[in-house]
């Protein structure tokens, strides 16, 4: 894909001057006999599709609690604004004149073949975005006229959408390669195996409380996404996908075991933002812009895999205990994602170097606090936490490099493939498959086993068996965006709504707890002599200033159409959450 990439460019400037009826592209320049009869011209258009798998993004779990940030403000979303809209015909449009050109070209029929399974594949994509955001919505698969087709197009029932995108998924499966290899130079590219963990995830979905708010759990759905799910995770696993052995290598050892999918990123031509926006300041080329919240990192399990407060833990705390050592005894993951006052952090290749936030004793674009003694202010208060992330982070690369970050996004890890059959075995009353998952994943995460060998895992019925599920796709998948779409698929957006961050101050003390001199303090920091432990830490809400409580109403569960969709093309209807008539459900 990389040595397309310059025809990747001129291609895409074919498309860059096109006029919209209901975001269809008039494609009058487009030439069907050049890109269809030449291999390189057709792979660089459907390279030029690729896109819509996104890359990195630091801020994707603001909208959860393991991040700073009110997200959701009052009235964030409305009919009216832009906001969680996604009404994708451009590019269905690109897709299905590939689908409807390709097979007319010269081509050979095995590059036919791997070109219409990838169609398929990215429009069963698109729709299936749309229809996790609004509900049904008109399924378009030929590319339209703009002069002889009926552009006025109602919405399918979301019901008849699911079908089609699973009926596109299927034929994909069929067409594409079997599998990619890890050192193809198609690496980069849809296969089939992708494909069929994408089904899977597509069921997981199909049979959610949020399409089946009155029968979340006992629906017909759920036997359907056990048997693709379970498919999917036997057959991935029989063709060598596995869980990486260590944690923190996931992504960082690229076209590793556990990658399903991923986007290929390769400096200079492309590169993401992850390491610019998650380092603290000093080490970047501005302030961090994604922070850890002290409610998430409540959340990480100790050692043994129970809760801090759970009485049957080995390592048990009240909260006020483990405010001033949270990073004792922690499930190993922690250490490999979150970045603390006094963690080792050797950044941008500084052997021994120390993270501090201690105001007055860090860096001005890395502190957090309040303290009057600092005879300073911080700047972070409404942006910061304490708390950085580590997780994918290339620690190699120096202050000027930061922005030369090119790991490739891995946008489907084995992992999920096997949280999302867990799920689906345990809704199905397979309890024993889920937790057998569940136990491998932690077994990776370095979590001690315990006497009766379950890694800390106390659940035993169906509702227990749910949350110890939920609770593991949001440590395993830290930072990486589930979290709001996890809660929201179960319609569990509640525990989001109403709720307050925090951030955690750290103030340099004595060995008898009194308070160590801000000079002395500096000084001992400037040889990373102060661990986490010389320090106190108390509880800032961020932002410190600002709204600070989420709001999320029940109508966040399908979000609305934009007005001016509807404005445009009569026969689209609204929600019928948010004042229209159609049922985005599958009820």
């Amino acid at each position: 894909m990389k040595k397309i990439l310059y025809l990747t460019i001129c291609l895409a400037g074919l498309f860059a001057s096109c006029n919209k009826v209901l975001d269809i592209e008039d494609l009058s320049s487009y030439d069907p006999e050049q890109v269809w009869n030449d291999a390189n011209l057709a792979n660089a258009y459907m390279a030029n599709i690729y896109n819509m798998f996104g890359n990195w993004s630091t801020g994707a779990e603001q909208r959860s609690e393991q991040l700073t940030g009110i997200h959701f403000y009052p009235d964030r979303i409305t009919i009216t604004n832009g906001e969680y809209k996604s009404w994708d015909y451009s590019r269905i449009r690109l897709i299905n004149q590939a689908v409807q050109d390709v097979n007319a070209g010269s081509l050979d029929q095995a590059v036919k073949d791997d070109i219409t399974g990838q169609a398929l594949f990215m429009r069963a994509y698109a729709y299936f975005q749309m229809v996790m955001y609004h509900g049904g919505v008109p399924y378009i698969t030929v590319p339209q006229d703009r002069y002889e087709d009926d552009l006025y197009v109602p919405r399918n029932s979301t019901r008849e959408c699911f079908d089609f995108i699973l009926q596109d998924l299927d034929e994909a499966i069929t067409k594409l390669p079997e599998q990619i290899a890890k050192a193809s130079p198609d690496y980069g590219k849809i296969d089939a195996k992708f494909a069929l963990a994408f089904k899977a995830k597509v069921l997981l979905y199909m049979a959610s409380p949020q399409f089946n708010p009155s029968n979340p759990f006992d629906n017909t759905y759920w036997e359907q996404a056990y048997t693709v799910n379970k498919q999917a995770y036997e057959e991935l696993s029989a063709s060598g996908y596995t869980l990486a052995a260590e944690y923190a290598d996931i992504a960082l050892a690229e076209r590793g075991p556990e990658v399903v999918f991923a986007v290929v990123n390769a400096y200079p031509n492309k590169v993401a933002v992850w390491d610019y926006g998650v380092r603290p300041g000093s080490e970047s080329r501005g302030p961090a812009n994604a922070c850890p919240t002290w409610e998430y990192i409540k959340m990480f399990p100790m050692k043994d895999g129970k809760a801090f407060d759970d009485p049957g833990s080995s390592y048990y705390k009240t909260e006020a205990e483990l405010l001033q050592s949270y990073w004792e005894n922690r499930d190993p993951r922690f250490d490999k994602s979150v970045v603390w006052n006094g963690k080792i952090y050797e950044v941008s290749g500084k052997s021994g170097r120390r993270q501090y936030t201690a105001l007055g004793v860090a860096h001005e674009l890395d502190d957090f606090g309040v303290n009057p003694r600092a005879g300073v202010n911080s700047t972070n208060l409404d942006r910061y936490s304490g708390f950085f992330i580590e997780k994918n982070s290339l620690l190699r690369l120096t202050q000027e490099e930061v922005q030369q970050y090119d790991v490739d996004f891995v946008l489907m890890r084995f992992a999920e493939v096997m949280l999302n059959y867990a799920e689906t075995a345990n809704e199905t009353g397979r309890t024993a498959e889920a937790l057998t998952i569940l136990k491998q994943i932690r077994q990776r995460a370095g979590i001690e086993p315990g006497a009766d060998g379950n890694y800390g895992i106390d659940a035993t019925s169906r509702a227990e068996m749910r949350e110890a599920i939920l609770a593991e796709r949001n440590i395993e998948f830290c930072f990486e965006g589930h979290r709001f779409w996890d809660l929201r698929r179960l319609r569990m957006l509640e525990r989001l709504d109403g709720t307050t961050k925090h951030g955690v101050e750290a103030i340099a003390v004595n060995p008898d707890g009194t308070e160590m001199s801000i000079t002395q303090a500096r000084a001992q920091a400037a040889s990373y002599a102060l661990e986490a432990d010389d320090f106190k830490y108390s509880l800032l809400q961020v932002p410190l200033s600002g709204v600070k409580v989420n709001s999320l109403p029940d109508t966040y569960y399908f979000f609305p159409i934009q007005e001016s969709v509807i404005d445009k093309n009569p026969s689209i209807e609204q929600n019928n959450n948010w004042g229209g008539t159609f049922n985005p459900t599958l009820e």
